[in-house]
Formats: C-alpha cells, sequence, structure tokens
C-alpha cells in the first residue's frame, strides 16, 4: 500500500509554493502598444501548450485527462469564446449534479413546512432538532452542489466566477436561517449574472434574503426623527417599543455595500454618505425569515426623507426606489470599475495585477455600462494573462485543489458531503467565512506550515484510495500542481 508522503517533504514545497508566490517582474508595454496587443490578440509570452495548459488552469478548475490535447487542437481563443458563452455547452454532467440534490430547487418556504408540522405534533424540542438538521442538510447540499459542479460541468469558466462572486458578495452560511437561503441565493442571485451586468448582480444580491439576514437590512428601520411613508418625524425617544419593535438605522449592509462590493476602501466615500445610503435601504426586510419567507419592501419602516449620496440628490417621498437609485449610482461609478476589473485581474492574472491592466479593464466595464462577460474577456484575453510572468504564479486555493485533483484523476464527480469535507479541511469552508470581506484570494494565505502539511496530507490520502496511473500520481504529487 501506498503511503501520504512524510513530513520531511513539507518544507520543500512550501519553499517551492513560497517561490511561485512571490512577485515576478513582467515587462510593461506602452499603453498603445498594449492596447494594440490585446486587440490583436498577439504578444503571448506563452507556448501553444503552455496556453492550453494556462486557461484549463486559470478558467477551469483544471485539465481532465485529454483536455490539454483538446484544447490545443480546438484553439485557445475558440475555447474561451465558447466558455464566454456557457448556454452554447451542452452541460449533462452538471445537469446531473443539481438533479441529484433535490434541496438546491427547493423553495426555503416549503423546507420549513415539515418542521412546523414536527412542532406541531411532537413539541419544540423535537421541532428544533429537526431545524437544525434542515438547516445542515440544505448546507451540505450547497457545498457538495459547488464542488461537484467544479468537477463536473462542461460551463468551467461560469462555475469559476461563480466562485469569485460568491465570495467577492459573502454571506455566512452560520449566521442565523442564512443557511437555509444558499442554495436560492447561488442559483438565483449569484450564478445568471456572472456574465452578465454587473448591476443586475448587484441588484439580485441586495434583494436576496441570504443578504439582508447576514448584514442586518431586514431589521433596520428609519428613526424617529425622519419621516417614514406612514408616519411624520416624532420628537426624540418617540415610538413603539419591545421585542417585536424596529431596532432602529442599521448601517452594516451600507458600508459593505460601498466597501466591499462597489467602491472600495479606497473609494471616495464618507461616514456621512455611508447613513445616507443605510437611510435608502430601510424597509428592504424579509417576510417572516425564519419561515423561509422572501424579499419584500416594508413602507412603515422606510425613511421617506431626501437623502444624498455621494453628491447625488435623493427626493424625498421615494419608497423601495431610493435603493435602487443607490445601486444605479454605485454601479456606475469609476471606483467600481476600478473594484470589478481588480476583482477579476487578481483572480485571472496575478495576486497584484498590473496597473494597466486593471485600468483597460476598468474602461471596457464604463464603455459596456458594467458588462462582465465584456470585462472578463478583456482581462483573460490580454497579453498579461499570457504573460510568462503569470504562468503558474498563483497557489491554489482549497477548493481549487480538490476539484482539480479529481479532475485530474479524472473520476466522477462525488454527491456526497465528504468531497466537500475535505475543502473545509484544508481550510476553505464554503459559506464559512464570518466576517463579510470573503477568503483571501491572494496566495499568501494558503502558505502556512500547517496549510501546506494538510495539502500534503490530502494527495497522500488520495493517491492512496483512488486507482491512477504512475504519471498521475506523480502530476497530484508535484509542487506544480499546487499551483495554477
Amino acid at each position: 500500500m501506498r503511503h501520504a508522503p512524510s513530513v520531511p517533504v513539507i518544507p520543500a514545497l512550501l519553499l517551492a509554493l513560497t517561490a511561485c508566490a512571490a512577485p515576478r517582474a513582467a515587462r510593461a508595454p506602452a499603453p498603445a502598444e498594449a492596447q494594440a496587443e490585446a486587440e490583436a490578440g498577439a504578444s503571448r509570452e506563452l507556448t501553444t501548450e503552455e496556453q492550453a495548459r494556462h486557461v484549463l488552469d486559470r478558467l477551469a478548475f483544471g485539465p481532465r485527462p485529454g483536455d490539454v490535447s483538446r484544447v490545443r487542437e480546438m484553439g485557445v481563443d475558440r475555447w474561451i469564446d465558447l466558455q464566454l458563452h456557457p448556454e452554447r455547452l451542452p452541460d449533462a454532467d452538471g445537469d446531473r449534479v443539481a438533479a441529484a440534490l433535490p434541496l438546491l430547487s427547493a423553495d426555503p418556504a416549503s423546507l420549513l413546512r415539515e418542521v412546523v408540522a414536527t412542532r406541531d405534533a411532537r413539541g419544540d424540542t423535537v421541532a428544533r432538532r429537526a431545524l437544525r438538521e434542515r438547516y445542515a442538510a440544505v448546507g451540505r447540499e450547497v457545498q457538495t452542489a459547488r464542488l461537484a459542479r467544479a468537477v463536473a460541468s462542461e460551463r468551467q469558466l461560469r462555475e469559476v466566477l461563480v466562485d469569485v462572486w460568491a465570495n467577492h458578495f459573502s454571506v455566512f452560511a452560520g449566521k442565523g436561517p442564512v443557511r437555509l437561503y444558499l442554495a436560492r441565493y447561488e442559483d438565483d442571485a449569484i450564478r445568471p449574472h456572472v456574465l452578465g451586468k454587473f448591476r443586475d448582480l448587484l441588484g439580485a444580491v441586495a434583494h436576496s434574503p441570504a443578504m439582508l439576514f447576514y448584514l442586518d437590512n431586514w431589521q433596520s428601520a428609519a428613526d424617529s426623527l425622519h419621516p417614514t411613508l406612514a408616519r411624520r418625524p416624532a420628537g426624540r425617544g418617540a415610538g413603539r417599543r419591545g421585542p417585536g419593535a424596529p431596532r432602529g438605522l442599521n448601517e452594516n449592509y451600507a458600508r459593505e455595500l460601498m466597501e466591499l462590493h462597489t467602491l472600495g476602501v479606497d473609494g471616495g466615500y464618507t461616514q456621512q454618505d455611508v447613513i445616507e445610503v443605510a437611510r435608502a435601504f430601510t424597509g428592504w426586510s424579509i417576510d417572516a425569515p425564519r419561515a423561509g419567507g422572501g424579499f419584500v419592501f416594508r413602507p412603515a419602516l422606510h425613511d421617506a426623507g431626501a437623502k444624498t449620496v455621494l453628491g447625488v440628490h435623493i427626493a424625498a417621498g421615494g419608497g423601495e426606489s431610493d435603493g435602487e437609485r443607490v445601486l444605479d449610482i454605485l454601479a456606475r461609478h469609476p471606483a467600481t470599475a476600478r473594484m470589478v476589473a481588480t476583482t477579476l485581474a487578481r483572480r485571472f492574472v496575478g495576486d497584484d495585477p498590473p496597473p494597466a491592466l486593471v485600468e483597460r479593464a476598468a474602461a471596457v466595464y464604463t464603455r459596456t455600462d458594467g458588462d462582465l462577460r465584456a470585462v472578463t474577456r478583456a482581462v483573460v484575453t490580454s497579453p498579461e494573462f499570457f504573460a510568462r510572468a503569470a504562468y503558474r504564479a498563483k497557489v491554489k486555493s482549497p477548493l481549487e485543489l480538490v476539484a482539480s485533483a479529481f479532475r485530474a484523476a479524472g473520476v466522477s464527480p462525488d454527491t456526497l458531503p465528504r468531497a466537500a469535507r475535505a475543502v473545509a479541511m484544508l481550510g476553505q469552508p464554503l459559506y464559512g467565512r464570518q466576517t463579510p470581506d470573503g477568503w483571501p484570494e491572494r496566495s499568501a494565505q494558503w502558505l502556512s506550515a500547517g496549510a501546506v502539511a494538510d495539502r500534503v496530507n490530502f494527495i497522500g490520502l488520495l493517491t492512496t484510495r483512488l486507482a491512477m496511473n504512475d504519471s498521475t500520481r506523480a502530476l497530484l504529487e508535484s509542487a506544480d500542481f499546487q499551483r495554477r
């Protein structure tokens, strides 16, 4: 029986991975030259073979046996174009994954009906246990589906982008009923929009009960000094009190909306902007969140006063449209264009993407009114993407490592939770990041000695338990396999 590599290999692997994560100097073309090269698809520093491997490592979750040859024969540019249009790719294996996990398509309210019936028939204690079990079952299926789709789907770039944007708009499964909403969050708010308009993605997330509960906006209400659509302002301290009363203005979503989701920490907003945005989103709530209800706008909680966001006046008397106007303002802001460009360039090119690439991608965002397909294309067909400095320059995240290992071994996706547990054991439980900043994209996050030891042990376990030839085993055990 083969045994997992012993601990002494860890320092050598750590040294190799640290070297790959260090920034490497790349030739910086002049702006006019770089634009011409990008448009022509020229100036690629990688060989044809390397280009095929590179797109499969960066725009997919690694190659399956034979994929490199297929992409090379098809042509890298044609393969990229197909991946940018996933609707053109049949995806029977991806569809089978979804069909094998029935909770993915269930309405959150329907998931709790039998729990309510249990409470009526057998009491609160049994019902609470049933509720915990139902929450856990939904969470397991969502995590399992993410990994299984990453392994099996033909629409690989879309699955990579789901990982990018679900992490960008991160929610924590362990908070209240958020876990119950995860399937609808990923499949309704994230997945349909990863190659659409950023404004549509932003709006779908803003309306999602998962985000509304995670960042507490569902409880946010106008304070007593401002009018709502149901009352005039009262004196300080006026208003209903008690456990069912609104809790006043909550700034959590407003702050993260600007700092993390759109403008960035240096995006030019102030604390007063945070307050004004929070006021605009009062009343954006959930209809019975612990019963699986959906989005609801509550006029009686909405601050109907005038607002000014980033210098733009929003007239008094608005309702849900105040929040929509804020999303419009933020989606069209130049800082948001740079944030989207940086997010995609950091994922696909390098931890510190070249500023010239970011500026070009941001210009595409602005010119196309936030078309994520166009921005993604600008990044993944750029000279910087195909530069020697970008090749195998990033360390795989745990999700990428596990998915690419299964794909390299040519195994079918596992629709049992045990495979997803491997991702969590390697340090990246899906929807398990408590803070709203998501898992770091920089390679250093995955380079501690303990993390490298866990990776070595995982690969060792995989190579002893799965049938594979010697070349596949050698590939999985190499330091290069940890990179993308």
